[in-house]
């Protein structure tokens, strides 16, 4: 018999806690520690399991991720919506994109890194389009949690999603069904979607050739040796000269020097060197 409300033992809570990090940079306070009973005690009811520790028994025991992958859609935060923090997209198509598009430039490539669900990648093919009709652009999409991954590639949103959206977007590049709004296929097409750790030492699928990339509040939740290994892959996945969009929350002053900050409009952001 399934054992219901069980209760997440300080020990148990620990060993998870330096699992989770391990598989994904994510560090989980002590002061989260209900987060992790709330948020895994669905995982005991699927493998039919009593309590936390048998739990930690199954991860152990996993081979290629069979409950590796849905351990991180469980306790990976997906709050995100279109339009989110217009300030950004200012700066992007206002001043980063009239500078990438120098004489011989034949396309701009973009990264939404941890984009959860979509709404930011989907953003940045929109207004691409609107403002820069006839540019070619790539926009890749990455997210940690397989199951984001596939609502992103279905592209279907509820309200609250798309509460930012403006109006002539909204009309022009959604359908609206019964309860929720459908993406355009022509701005759909725009996206790719992967599966990328941020902090993997094996890199494996990491991009090259990054114009900008979008990484915002996402730092927040790692701790600074996560961090600096984050931002070291994405520098990395930059072009020189390359613009990296972080969070306004966030900030990169004790983590690398390897960016040059540069305020536009009073939004921060941070250039690799040329």
């Amino acid at each position: 018999m399934i054992v219901t409300g069980v209760i997440l033992r300080d020990e148990s809570f620990k060993q998870l806690r330096d699992f989770i990090y391990e598989q994904c940079g994510i560090f989980i306070p002590d002061t989260k520690k209900y987060l992790i009973e709330k948020r895994l005690a669905g995982r005991l009811q699927v493998n039919r399991l009593n309590d936390f520790d048998q739990y930690m028994e199954l991860l152990r025991g996993s081979r290629h991720g069979e409950e590796i992958t849905p351990l991180i859609d469980a306790i990976t935060t997906n709050e995100t919506y279109f339009f989110r923090e217009p300030d950004h997209f200012s700066v992007f198509l206002d001043h980063i994109v009239p500078e990438l598009l120098r004489p011989g430039m034949k396309n701009i490539n973009v990264w939404s890194s941890a984009c959860s669900t979509g709404e930011e990648p989907y953003t940045l093919a929109i207004l691409l389009k609107e403002k820069y009709p006839g540019l070619k652009f790539g926009i890749l999409g990455s997210d940690i949690s397989n199951a984001t991954l596939e609502a992103a590639r279905k592209g279907v949103y509820n309200s609250y999603s798309v509460r930012n959206t403006p109006e002539q977007y909204a009309a022009r590049y959604f359908r609206r069904c019964d309860n929720c709004y459908e993406l355009s296929p022509v701005v759909k097409e725009c996206v790719r979607f992967i599966n990328i750790n941020l902090v993997s030492d094996r890199k494996i699928n990491f991009p090259v050739g990054m114009d900008v990339i979008f990484c915002r509040n996402v730092l927040i939740y790692f701790d600074v040796k996560s961090k600096r290994k984050a931002v070291s892959n994405l520098y990395d996945s930059l072009n020189p000269g390359g613009y990296l969009i972080i969070g306004k929350s966030e900030g990169l002053h004790d983590i690398t020097r390897a960016f040059k900050p540069v305020i536009i409009n009073n939004t921060l952001i941070y250039q690799r060197a040329m």
